[in-house]
């Protein structure tokens, strides 16, 4: 039994092995949150809501159907950051770390599954990668920890519990959790610049992409001045800037005389930048979202739509797919065919995934919308928000999520677990690896536009 077991597991395709690992994962966070003095008083929770935590936990959204703080206990609240951790860092690269620990070999097809889990497109090098990916969060986890912790000693009685603020919002940022402790989410901290700043440092370091932090790091501790930032490391900087601008200057004019009324221009300005941050993947706001005027939310839902970058904590359809997008359309009004940028070309491939990722997450978003609205009465707009909160991964809501039907709440984690695992594998999970043409059939054009 178990050998036949083993025998279908080594059967499976890589992309098909990573989606297991995740159920797996999914599993175990489960279990974890179902584990005695998890919750508060022995409370009852019903299976469906740890199942949702769970997922929406290792999928590092932070949309929950029940209140952390009102829920769990400190046991509790340790299990959560484990799973942050645990989705943040990523399955295989937790698992590569858990391997090199106890001196087993890192074999080709491991390799393969590290390299399809950080949307790598070589072998070479991922072993490292995973090290380096570990050492830069952890670090950064650490001293958002501490400068955070210190900080809140102000605000809380004992060292122990400004200490577990402090660190559980510090890997929440990071990991671009989206949970809190505090049943308000930043709310608390609306007017705190100090807390503000270092969560939006702490979240934009988390979604960036490792492969950014770690060519960060390597031009830092060059000597020579020959180094070279790879087009992935400037196609994603400069999107994601262009991003978290463009958001920040649309949620500031849009809201400057509706929410931001009587509000000074650099509190309102503050407000923007944190919201507009927070849709990379964050999750954590400073106002209610649900004050908003339509557009604005609108705005939210497309910018939560794109999300964060590849190989990173965060979800969507990720900056690089945009960006290639954009670029494509840019070049072929021009009449040309091939993507030249940073004096680099394109693989028309790349081209092809980006429309392909798009095209299907628009669909699956849309189709779930729809299914919502017929199984929920719920405002269209609130329904657009969760969706595509949802598949960004970021965790932003209008407050309807602990509302929503079993149903509902299964589309809202299946939308959550596609936004983390990448459409990419997931489609490679349903139709197979890559295959080459054995023979062509005569081409002809067809009429377009």
């Amino acid at each position: 039994m178990w050998s036949k077991f083993k025998f279908r597991i080594r059967m499976l395709k890589p992309a098909q092995l990573i989606v297991l690992y995740y159920f797996i994962a999914i599993s175990l966070s489960f279990i974890l949150l179902r584990l005695p003095g998890v919750h508060q008083n022995e409370e009852y929770i019903p299976v469906i809501d740890s199942l949702f935590t769970a997922v929406s936990a290792v999928s590092v959204t932070g949309l929950t159907v029940i209140s952390i703080s009102e829920v769990y206990t400190t046991f509790g609240i340790v299990m959560i950051m484990l799973i942050l951790q645990l989705g943040g860092i990523g399955i295989m690269s937790l698992g590569t770390f858990v391997w090199l620990l106890v001196g087993k070999k890192i074999g080709l097809r491991e390799r393969q599954l590290i390299m399809i889990d950080h949307n790598q497109y070589n072998l070479s090098g991922v072993v490292k990668l995973i090290i380096d990916i570990i050492k830069i969060l952890l670090l950064i986890e650490a001293v958002g920890a501490l400068l955070l912790a210190v900080y809140f000693t102000q605000f809380y009685e004992t060292f122990s519990e400004a200490l577990l603020h402090g660190v559980f919002a510090s890997v929440s940022a990071t990991t671009n959790g989206g949970f809190d402790i505090t049943g308000q989410s930043m709310l608390p901290y609306a007017d705190d610049y100090f807390v503000q700043s270092i969560t939006i440092l702490l979240i934009i370091l988390g979604a960036i992409g490792f492969p950014v932090l770690i060519e960060l790091k390597q031009f830092l501790s060059n000597k020579d001045g020959a180094f070279r930032f790879s087009l992935f490391t400037k196609l994603t900087t400069i999107t994601f800037g262009i991003l978290l601008a463009v958001g920040t200057l649309m949620i500031f004019l849009m809201e400057f005389n509706n929410r931001f009324e009587g509000v000074s221009w650099h509190k309102a300005l503050f407000y923007s930048l944190f919201q507009s941050t927070s849709t990379r993947s964050g999750g954590l706001v400073t106002l209610d979202v649900s004050s908003f005027t339509e557009p604005t939310q609108l705005v939210l839902s497309l910018l939560m739509f794109i999300g964060a970058s590849p190989s990173s904590v965060g979800g969507g359809i990720r900056t690089t797919t945009l960006a290639i997008a954009v670029l494509f359309l840019i070049h072929f009004s021009k009449g040309n065919n091939q993507i030249q940028v940073f004096g680099r070309e394109i693989h028309l491939i790349d081209v092809f995934r980006s429309y392909v990722v798009i095209i299907l997450a628009a669909l699956m978003s849309m189709a779930s919308i729809i299914t919502i609205m017929m199984l929920d009465s719920h405002d269209l707009m609130a329904v657009v928000f969760e969706v595509t909160s949802a598949f960004g991964t970021s965790g932003m809501s209008m407050g309807i999520t602990p509302e929503l039907s079993t149903p509902s709440k299964f589309i809202i984690m299946m939308l959550m677990f596609i936004g983390r695992v990448g459409l990419i594998s997931f489609l490679f999970m349903i139709g197979g690896n890559n295959k080459k043409a054995k023979y062509h059939y005569p081409k002809e054009r067809v009429i377009i536009g």
